[in-house]
């Protein structure tokens, strides 16, 4: 396997690009609980510089993630950006000075999200934008309308601050929603070789041509723990995070991946995932872990 990711795994559109599936996610770069900076600043402009040296060319972001840390961390180490990197963001909440997550969905707040974001990340346009969904007191998706911050979302849309439109931590039902209002290039959702309550709905983007892009895909807070995935990864010859991610680009063609990192060493060990290859029974012997646990 090579740390340098090729096509070999795939590409997938996203907005107007088609980019390799395997991508970088900067939320780790942030501080303890994603707020604050980071400990080692220059390690985690190292990181962005190496991802992008190394063939990335789809980073996730937001100008949450500190907050405005990511971002201006993303903007020193990369600006000017090359030509085929494509930058998305979320916007939809704000943090407290207490490190809280705080609903931010009205026009006023997703439009100066918008504009922090153009700020901080140095461009005159955003590649892709996420409304990140934030209802439930758990974090996790739960069912309401998005209409209003959606079509808000639009609206910058069509004022040619933004060129492409997605969702994240949303509902099937929200997708739809969303999908009458404008173009969704995008969902990001929490899902992974146990977390599967997305399956069908990967199912019916991929025959869309939506990127499906998974948050946590190594388990996020909880890291995936599995006799059967740590047996595959001794008998590929590679780590059980490394098989998580390769059965993830099994999955589905539209799935995109932004695993995250704030150290060079494992981002080198997320990339090469992109250059193992699962035999059909692997994949099985794997695909049933989701299956015993009911999701």
């Amino acid at each position: 396997m090579t740390d340098t990711i090729t096509t070999a795994s795939g590409a997938f559109a996203l907005g107007h690009r088609t980019v390799k599936r395997m991508g970088y996610g900067a939320m780790q770069l942030a501080g303890p609980g994603v707020f604050g900076p980071p400990k080692d600043r220059g390690a985690a402009l190292a990181v962005l510089r190496e991802a992008v040296a190394r063939g990335v060319d789809h980073i996730d972001t937001s100008d949450f993630y500190g907050p405005h840390i990511t971002n201006q961390l993303i903007r020193e180490a990369l600006h000017p950006y090359p030509d085929d990197l494509v930058i998305v963001t979320k916007i939809g909440a704000v943090r407290g000075d207490d490190a809280s997550w705080i609903p931010a969905f009205t026009s006023a707040d997703l439009t100066r999200a918008v504009h922090d974001n153009l700020r901080n990340l140095g461009v005159p346009v955003l590649d892709v934008v996420n409304l990140r969904v934030l209802m439930g007191s758990d974090h996790g998706p739960s069912e309401g309308s998005i209409e209003a911050p959606f079509t808000a979302l639009a609206e910058l849309q069509r004022q040619g601050l933004i060129r492409h439109l997605g969702v994240s931590n949303a509902t099937p039902a929200q997708v739809a929603e969303a999908r009458g209002i404008a173009k969704v290039v995008c969902v990001q959702n929490h899902y992974n070789l146990v977390h599967r309550a997305d399956d069908a709905l990967i199912d019916e983007l991929a025959d869309l041509g939506i990127a499906y892009v998974p948050f946590f895909p190594l388990g996020g807070f909880t890291p995936l723990q599995s006799g059967v995935l740590s047996d595959v990864a001794v008998e590929l010859g590679a780590t059980p995070k490394q098989v998580a991610l390769a059965w993830l680009l099994r999955r589905a063609p539209n799935i995109l991946l932004i695993p995250g990192t704030s150290s060079v060493d494992h981002l080198h060990e997320n990339l090469k995932a992109a250059g193992l290859r699962l035999s059909d029974e692997a994949f099985a012997r794997l695909e049933a872990i989701g299956e015993k646990t009911g999701h």
